[in-house]
């Protein structure tokens, strides 16, 4: 029962970073523009929310510094979003080449920062004040669910809530109709009046900042510090999240979660003894197979929205 426990409150830490970078992509795509970028915002928001809430503690706001990197993480990211909605709207460029080129410039540049900021060093300091769980009493003393569900940190349930937010405004909001409805026909959404490119343009900012509290997310709850390493490639595991989700925001929250297992299971097999004659890189790239692995049955049963990745010129019917 208690690995039972421990697996299913892994699969809410490792999944919460896996969730808001999926719920970022699903509203980019669903407006049309394809948003491979995910890791580059993944790693704009891991730097921006460390830097922010390290000078936040040297400033002795404590207990605010760990909420202040979120925020900073959320604002800071706007930039590199910016940037991919720049070249994939304005200037039309390949959606799919631009965010590649926003996973590479977030990972140099940020780099590049850490060791300016911090006289050369390849890492952000160690945090003093992060994130941790919080326990809901009297639910948490349910056995087994209790333990696995109701002791989380704060980004968990903040995650879980913004899916169920995201799928309200989407599917239930005249917002969410005209977001679906450039990604899907943009010359008739034009037609009724609604601005497609300035959609999209606020689409892709948007989720290039929520996408970025992933990031943060892991630096203020295991990590504790930013380095170049600090996401490891799930920006990718979250666009599979996408995908696998079929551009549905809690058929991208679940998805993140079925992959959030993936990792779980992963600790907890290294803890039995047979884990010791096999080699460590197998465990670490267990995730990534199973994600290439539901990708390949994924791929052809989902559809997606009918404009996503086409450029759309204003005024043309």
């Amino acid at each position: 029962m208690d690995i039972i426990g421990n697996i299913l409150n892994g699969t809410l830490v490792f999944s919460t970073a896996l969730i808001f970078a999926a719920l970022g992509g699903v509203i980019s795509e669903r407006s049309g523009v394809i948003n491979i970028g995910l890791e580059g915002f993944m790693i704009s928001g891991a730097f921006f929310s460390a830097v922010t809430a390290y000078f936040a503690e040297s400033a002795g706001f404590g207990a605010l510094s760990p909420w202040l990197g979120l925020i900073g993480a959320f604002v800071g990211t706007a930039i590199f979003s910016s940037i991919h909605a720049l070249a994939s709207i304005t200037f039309k460029a390949n959606q799919v080449v631009s965010g590649v080129v926003i996973n590479i410039l977030a990972a140099s540049s940020t780099f590049f920062l850490v060791k300016m900021i911090f006289s050369g060093s390849a890492e952000t300091p160690l945090l003093m004040t992060v994130f941790h769980k919080v326990t809901i009493p009297y639910l948490s003393d349910i056995p087994l669910i209790g333990r696995a569900f109701f002791n989380a940190y704060p980004t968990t349930y903040i995650a879980i809530a913004l899916g169920i937010v995201l799928f309200f405004i989407i599917f239930k909001t005249s917002s969410g109709l005209r977001l679906r409805a450039v990604g899907e026909h943009p010359s008739a959404a034009d037609t009724v009046g609604i601005k497609v490119n300035r959609t999209r343009y606020i689409a892709v900012i948007l989720s290039g900042s929520i996408a970025a509290l992933g990031g943060a997310t892991i630096v203020l709850t295991s990590n504790g510090n930013f380095s170049f390493n600090t996401i490891s490639g799930q920006g990718y595991i979250a666009l599979a999240a996408v995908i696998f989700g079929k551009w549905h925001p809690t058929g991208a929250m679940f998805a993140a979660l079925f992959f959030g297992l993936a990792q779980a299971v992963k600790d907890q097999l290294q803890i039995f003894d047979f884990a010791a004659s096999i080699p460590n890189e197998f465990f670490y790239m267990f995730p990534y197979v199973l994600t290439l692995i539901v990708l390949i049955g994924a791929v052809g049963k989902a559809r997606a929205p009918k404009a996503l990745g086409e450029p759309y010129e204003v005024g043309k019917r």
